[in-house]
């Protein structure tokens, strides 16, 4: 068996706080990274301790490499290296405002894909490193976060964001099928329409409510329905599933 210990990157709210609260409900020991808000990964950390579970909350930006080697040697102390991670979820990630690609700035693409692609692919390579059975670990899984954008490209709004995304697609399908092998798993977890902060932190507060309409099942999904898919993911019950992107998208 794998240890049921996690790490989760953006994990001080939305889809990384109810990943991080049903994880710690399945057994798994959780690391909540956050970037900012202390106060919030703390509170990720109390709900996960309640649980019974052991919590370590880091603070490291994702898209600087050296603040994700910083976390990752953070975590080899706390719970040790090889073998010492069974899991990460790659939630970490920015929208930005709404914006037609004429009008985007090179710093506003640059932190599109330092946060969503860059760093994604930083801690996938510090994972491997720990889980991988050719460098002596244990295995064990990784889902990355995507976006139904990937597929919709998101014109008028943030194409850049949706590019980002696409290119999680298929480096979750790349280094799946570049460590089946070794002890690993990896999938993605492309969410649609939910109702979570990151809305608000694009300029659009209540952008799930307004698009809901455009959802097949005429409603908005929620962060707690995002996390069920990604502890599944997490969990032995999806021991043949790798290299796959798993829709919660209510049909979109």
């Amino acid at each position: 068996m794998n240890p049921k210990t996690l790490l989760i990157t953006g994990a001080s709210r939305g889809i990384g706080a109810a990943t991080a609260r049903l994880a710690a409900a399945r057994g798994w020991d959780v690391a909540i990274n956050y970037t900012r808000d202390v106060a919030a990964a703390e509170a990720v950390a109390a709900n996960v301790r309640a649980a019974g579970r052991r919590a370590l909350v880091l603070r490291a930006d994702i898209g600087v490499e050296a603040e994700v080697l910083a976390l990752f040697a953070e975590l080899d102390r706390a719970w040790g290296s090889p073998g010492g991670l069974g899991g990460l979820v790659n939630n970490a990630g920015v929208v930005d405002l709404p914006c037609r690609v004429e009008d985007m700035s090179a710093a506003r693409i640059e932190r599109m894909f330092a946060i969503n692609v860059f760093g994604s692919m930083w801690c996938a390579r510090e994972a491997v490193r720990r889980m991988s059975t050719k460098h002596g670990g244990k295995g064990g899984v990784i889902v990355n976060l995507s976006s139904a954008a990937s597929r919709i490209g998101a014109a008028g709004q943030y194409v850049d964001y949706a590019a980002a995304k696409g290119a999680i697609d298929v480096f979750t399908l790349g280094l799946a099928r570049e460590v089946a092998t070794e002890g690993i798993r990896v999938n993605a977890v492309r969410p649609g329409i939910i109702e979570t902060d990151i809305h608000a932190s694009g300029g659009q507060p209540g952008r799930a409510a307004q698009m809901a309409p455009l959802v097949p099942m005429q409603r908005s999904g929620s962060a707690d329905e995002v996390a069920q898919a990604i502890v599944w993911l997490l969990s032995d019950d999806s021991s043949y599933t790798t290299g796959s992107v798993v829709d919660v998208t209510g049909g979109r």
